[in-house]
């Protein structure tokens, strides 16, 4: 939403250098959720020195009091705000009626819930829900029939070839479809490669717990095709590519015609693949990892029908394991949930519930959450500060002195063309075509799966949607979408710690402030910066410009490679790079902002912190975080998001800012000389 106060928004120039200031002392009848002002002064640690670990400065007697509940892996700001939102839903859901009229949203969310908590009955009928996929599986003779299988949306099977449907990035106005690389069980390739003790430990359950699933679908020889399984997912890790290289933009868009794909992989079943899919008519298909495709498609043909079999069965009955046996279910989580993540019990079955419906019905649920807690109040109040955060932005690229201006102008254009989404989206998903039937939890995960494909496919034919939202509203999330250019916040982040429209200024900007920043960031970090105003994936940067700004990246990828995080693994600069480059630029036009909203006045002093300081404690506390050592191993293995400590002491040790609010010197464990903080942005 755009703020009526800053209307002129298209135009880059005086416009935005003179974007919406607040006072920071507007007046308010009522406390900060968080009281008085919005900051929880007893989190902090006063005995750590600011300059030595700020993490723990800001937050460690948060750490030192909590623990990590048994159904999670890691407990944080964002898990707190998490459970409320579950609470908030299962308080909306248990409200439907139970004769709801037939084909409403209530009926279908109302009937899809009771019939997932109703584990009696998904027990009393065993496998059969499941049988007509194991057998079809079980009747597949050549690797024509498995190939069938793989297109097949009822079984959603895992496979070494992934076809999906995405906004085309050199044509945003376009749906295209996807292939890549797929069919691994465990996270990620390197937990199939690596040597250690640790990763030969988790791969020795990992064979004992793929044994137990084929025992227990009656299989009769589950020990080897529980070897053959691992097997062909080592052969299948060794052939893809590491998760940072898959983070390339430019590498990952290869387009290809069927001819050129037959040409590519020769006596693979394209035609039979696609045709399943329902997509066999497009005129060209884009490749993700090229080799790594060609490599997978001819391994598909190499491994004997004998091994995909048992491979097949094992993934399609672990996908749909929630609506299987409880034996089966808890089989599934003892080694997702307990050995590859650390968390002890499973989540409570109504709360797993809410998340399978949030996968199926979610803008169902959204709209009744957005309707009963979603203030229309806060979304105008986070426009205005959408607003001043891009005014931040612009006036730091009209002065980059690294940036010649031509590329100045490019930025700066694609600045003013950001799209912001707030809250909720405007026009709700129809689900009028899927199907819901009371007492049915397996055919209705199956059903909603189907749906969700052909609604994709449907697309094909049509111009993108640009309304559409990746979250729903009560997401505790935000994300920047490139091919839009457009920065999305759900309506369940704009709460405390993150916002609060009564609490002081500098907490909201070091919280949410820092979010939108954050998410703005991706539009200029080494992948978001790829596209243009438009959304097209093209290079706009002069060359040397673009060395410069290398230059800089690299430095902050050397910054985190040397971040441990358990003994002998580190962070990954290059996988976690986009992230923390919008982690830093975030809170640099944050903090920017932040002294724009004080429209030229000094900032008070609170309980004894100045503005800068309480800033920089808000946007601290909001990754205040447990996380067991399972989690932490898988998140910095494959997920490009740095772990929380480091999303704090990476990156106030490259704010000038922060040194001058904390008086942080040489000799202090997170000083930086000037010379080597990284200021992209």
């Amino acid at each position: 939403m755009r703020t009526r106060l800053c209307l002129s928004l298209i135009a880059v120039g005086a416009a935005l250098a003179a974007a919406c200031t607040h006072s920071p002392d507007r007046p308010s009848g009522t406390l900060a959720q968080i009281p008085p002002w919005g900051l929880d002064l007893k989190n902090r640690d006063p005995a750590v020195k600011p300059g030595d670990d700020f993490f723990r400065y800001a937050d460690g007697r948060w750490l030192d009091s909590h623990s990590i509940p048994e159904d999670r892996a890691r407990w944080g700001s964002f898990s707190e705000l998490e459970e409320r939102s579950v609470a908030q839903q299962l308080e909306l859901v248990r409200a439907l009626p139970t004769a709801a009229p037939e084909g409403s949203n209530a009926q279908k969310v109302g009937d899809y819930y009771r019939a997932y908590l109703d584990v009696a009955a998904i027990d009393a009928r065993g496998l059969v829900p499941a049988r007509t996929g194991i057998d079809a599986i079980s009747a597949a003779r050549n690797h024509h029939d498995l190939t069938r299988l793989m297109g097949r949306t009822d079984l959603s099977l895992l496979a070494p070839l992934r076809v999906g449907i995405m906004v085309d990035q050199k044509d945003p106005d376009r749906y295209a479809v996807s292939i890549g690389q797929s069919g691994l069980g465990l996270p990620d390739r390197d937990y199939y490669l690596k040597s250690d003790a640790t990763y030969t430990d988790i791969r020795a359950k990992y064979l004992a717990h793929i044994a137990r699933v084929l025992t227990a679908i009656g299989e009769v020889n589950p020990q080897a095709e529980a070897q053959g399984i691992l097997d062909v997912e080592t052969r299948i890790a060794k052939l893809e590519w590491p998760a940072a290289d898959r983070r390339d933009r430019d590498r990952t868009y290869n387009p290809r015609s069927r001819a050129q794909l037959e040409a590519m992989a020769p006596g693979f079943f394209w035609e039979t693949l696609l045709s399943t899919y329902g997509v066999d008519a497009q005129p060209q298909y884009v490749v993700r990892e090229l080799d790594a495709v060609q490599k997978l498609a001819e391994l598909f043909l190499e491994v004997p029908v004998d091994t995909w079999r048992p491979y097949f069965k094992y993934h399609y009955v672990v996908s749909m394991a929630a609506v299987l046996p409880q034996a089966i279910d808890t089989e599934v989580f003892d080694f997702y949930g307990r050995t590859l993540l650390g968390q002890q019990v499973e989540r409570s079955r109504d709360k797993r519930a809410i998340a399978a419906l949030n996968g199926d019905l979610g803008e169902a649920i959204g709209a009744l959450y957005v309707e009963r807690y979603f203030p229309p109040s806060s979304k105008a109040l986070v426009g205005q500060m959408v607003e001043n955060l891009r005014a931040a932005y612009a006036e730091r690229l009209r002065n980059l002195e690294w940036m010649t201006p031509a590329t100045r102008q490019a930025a700066l254009a694609k600045l003013a063309a950001f799209h912001p989404k707030l809250g909720y989206p405007d026009k709700w998903r129809d689900y009028s075509g899927l199907s819901i039937v009371a007492g049915d939890a397996f055919g209705n995960a199956v059903r909603a799966q189907v749906f969700e494909w052909r609604r994709q496919v449907d697309r094909l034919a049509a111009p993108t949607d640009r309304g559409e939202w990746g979250m729903t509203p009560q997401t505790i999330n935000a994300y920047y979408n490139p091919t839009f250019n457009e920065i999305v916040f759900p309506a369940a982040i704009l709460q405390p710690p993150f916002f609060d429209p009564h609490a002081d200024p500098a907490v909201n900007y070091g919280g949410i402030g820092a979010v939108i920043g954050h998410e703005m960031g991706h539009g200029f970090d080494d992948q978001g910066a790829k596209s243009d105003a438009r959304g097209v994936l093209t290079n706009w940067w002069a060359p040397e410009d673009l060395a410069a700004f290398k230059a800089r990246t690299g430095a902050l990828a050397a910054q985190y490679d040397a971040f441990t995080v358990l003994p002998g693994l580190n962070i990954n600069g290059r996988l976690t790079l986009g992230e923390n480059i919008g982690d830093v630029g975030g809170i640099s036009m944050a903090y920017v902002a932040y002294h724009r909203s004080l429209g030229g006045r000094a900032a008070p002093v609170r309980d004894g912190l100045t503005g800068d300081q309480r800033f920089f404690l808000s946007y601290a506390q909001i990754w205040a975080d447990l996380s067991k050592d399972e989690y932490l191993r898988r998140q910095v293995l494959s997920n490009p998001h740095s772990p929380s400590r480091f999303r704090v002491n990476g990156v106030v040790r490259n704010i000038d800012a922060w040194y001058g609010a904390f008086n942080v010197q040489p000799g202090d464990a997170l000083y930086l000389p000037p010379a080597q903080r990284v200021q992209i942005w």
